[in-house]
């Protein structure tokens, strides 16, 4: 009889397990999205350039993939070139794994070149990850007197930016010191879309943006010679444009190489999501799977595509692993890019 009774409770036992949830059953943190809590996700723009689209396009598929399937809220917050949505995740927003956003490639690159209003922590902050990597390139009106690098010694090129610490304006200014180009920047505009209008308009010649940001936004553009692309970012040559030069082959010393390779890290980090620092470990995994498996996602996937921007994700850990290493960047070289950026 006491073994019939033992053998009852252990069946019991087992399938009361069978039955529970896996987060009851082994006992894990079963997420923050109970009794109808949502996820918000910052966007460091305006409505309309390449960062709000890639933000509301995650904020429209990420929740299937999170414990309780959250509803999702995307919400803009520009300003000082994301700096207001990444100071914000880093210091006001709740540290349960309810909040995250998208901010500039650049942005994290502010508090190591003392840039004003990066008052958050690079090093710290939790990198969820990026859905693409970045090249850049500086695209002028066919209309514009400015044809090729070679005019920018001569010619001046009036470009629209978007805000410090974003690449619409680190990069024409700090090019202008390392090669002396002459770039004019017009800054107040919210976003990309903004300058692409103005340019339209004949308000201003060009910008620096991301290839897929122009492609996403103006499709015909480049095919159509509607602008010239001058030049691209970065150490490696994208093959879709491998006939726009590089801008290092621009550089004529070791030095300009190094401030021109340092500028341009950003590109690696690509359009980056984050959630607040010190997350507990179990709601950053949380976070960084559902990013993860979103990037599969079917549906998520097609809807990219038909946007015409580039899939080429890389993980958290992936970008918490490059950032450390251009936190390693030599002092020197950091010291002199940040003054060219200010």
């Amino acid at each position: 009889m006491a073994i019939s009774r033992n053998l009852a409770v252990l069946a019991a036992a087992v399938l009361a397990g069978l039955g529970a949830s896996p987060a009851q059953a082994q006992g894990s943190d079963p997420g923050p999205f109970r009794d109808g809590k949502q996820l918000t996700m910052l966007i460091g723009f305006g409505p309309g350039g390449g960062y709000d689209r890639w933000g509301r396009t995650l904020a429209r598929h990420i929740g299937r993939h999170l414990p309780g399937t959250p509803n999702v809220v995307a919400q803009n917050m520009p300003g000082a070139g994301s700096y207001n949505a990444a100071n914000t995740i880093f210091s006001v927003s709740p540290k349960d794994g309810t909040v995250m956003g998208i901010i500039a490639r650049d942005a994290p690159l502010g508090r190591l070149t003392g840039q004003t209003g990066a008052r958050f922590d690079p090093l710290t902050i939790s990198w969820i990850g990026t859905p693409t990597t970045e090249t850049n390139v500086c695209i002028a009106n066919a209309k514009a007197t400015v044809k090729s690098v070679e005019d920018l010694q001569t010619k001046e090129l009036i470009l629209g930016e978007t805000g410090a610490g974003t690449g619409t304006r680190s990069y024409p200014k700090a090019l202008s010191a390392i090669l002396g180009m002459k770039f004019k920047l017009i800054a107040g505009f919210p976003s990309s879309s903004d300058v692409f209008l103005a340019m339209e308009r004949g308000e201003v010649d060009g910008i620096c943006e991301s290839l897929d940001s122009v492609h996403g936004k103006k499709p015909d553009w480049i095919p159509k010679k509607v602008v010239n692309v001058l030049f691209q970012g970065g150490d490696e040559i994208n093959q879709e444009i491998k006939d726009v030069p590089g801008i290092l082959q621009f550089a004529r010393t070791d030095l300009q190489k190094a401030k021109i390779r340092f500028l341009y890290a950003g590109q690696g980090i690509g359009r980056p999501f984050v959630a607040p620092p010190d997350l507990p470990p179990a709601r950053l995994k949380m976070l960084r799977d559902a990013f993860n498996a979103t990037m599969k996602d079917p549906e998520f996937v097609t809807e990219v595509k038909r946007f015409n921007l580039d899939l080429d994700p890389r993980t958290g850990e992936q970008l918490e692993k490059l950032i450390r290493e251009i936190y390693a960047t030599p002092k020197e070289i950091v010291e002199a890019v940040g003054e060219m950026i200010k």
